[in-house]
């Protein structure tokens, strides 16, 4: 099983890490408001 590390900087100039199994996966689901708490607050992250 593969694993990424990631890191998204945000709008707001700030920086967001995370890991996932699936990596579209997860950044579409940041792109739409449904990541973490952080990426939701930022929004375009």
């Amino acid at each position: 099983m593969k694993g990424y590390m990631y890191i998204l900087k945000c709008a707001d100039e700030s920086y967001y890490t995370g890991s996932t199994n699936n990596l579209e996966l997860r950044f579409q689901q940041h792109q739409n408001g449904e990541g973490a708490n952080h990426t939701k607050k930022t929004s375009a992250c």
